[in-house]
């Protein structure tokens, strides 16, 4: 299986997959809905057009840098009536980085990688008001989704690696497959229509995965020391 790999970076993110009345939540890490808007955009597609193709791709995402839960609060004028809307709290993720993951058909990844090059419409990362750090480009690994996330190099900023231990656990994220015996949670963020007159997202089975590498870059003390050992007893 061949599988496309996006390095995604910016000052802020937000993955919602529930957001409630004046609650705008975020996922810790981006979903499908997402990833395949931001394909869809890069391609030229409209809301209305299908996306059946897309989101029939495999999708993983492995989280490199957790970055920080922030929240803003929010009030906007109805325009029609000139009055205030109730205040809104919105979350995101700031200072966060992942790599995401789709597999599947080899000529529609090759499409991909072209359109990212030079998208249609501006991408962002969860809502138009959090666009990349810097220009999306595709990478294409002869891997499926698991083994791909397991082996993409860490691109987490020289500052965390520093902050982090010499042994660094990475959590994915991916589609539960067929082999798969063990599903961690089922998430609604599998698109079937990005119309906003007949918006639709299906429930999506997920399994958790580990992936443990070194940190030579790493400036943590190998063990603590103990203050107290000097009081104990001979």
């Amino acid at each position: 299986m061949t599988t496309l790999l996006l390095n995604l970076a910016a000052p802020q993110q937000a993955w919602g997959d529930s957001s409630r009345f004046t609650q705008r939540q975020t996922r810790p890490e981006p979903t499908k809905s997402g990833i395949v808007g931001l394909l869809a955009a890069a391609l030229g597609r409209r809301r209305t057009d299908p996306i059946e193709d897309l989101a029939g791709l495999t999708f993983g995402v492995r989280t490199d840098q957790a970055g920080t839960l922030e929240r803003d609060f929010q009030t906007e004028i109805d325009w029609r009536t000139g009055k205030s809307r109730a205040l809104t709290h919105r979350y995101y993720l700031a200072d966060a980085k992942f790599v995401a993951a789709v597999g599947g058909d080899e000529d529609l990844l090759h499409g991909l990688v072209e359109a990212l090059i030079n998208p249609t419409f501006p991408l962002f990362l969860g809502r138009r008001a959090f666009p990349p750090a810097g220009p999306l480009r595709g990478t294409l690994v002869d891997d499926d989704v698991p083994s791909a996330l397991k082996n993409a190099p860490w691109t987490a900023s020289p500052r965390h690696r520093r902050a982090q231990a010499g042994h660094v656990s990475l959590p994915i994220v991916r589609d539960a497959g067929p082999e798969d015996d063990r599903i961690a949670e089922s998430i609604r963020d599998h698109p079937v229509s990005f119309d906003p007159d007949a918006r639709r997202y299906e429930w999506r089975d997920v399994v958790h995965d580990i992936v443990r590498i070194d940190n030579p870059d790493s400036q943590c003390p190998a063990s603590r020391p103990d203050w107290l050992a000097a009081l104990g007893g001979s």
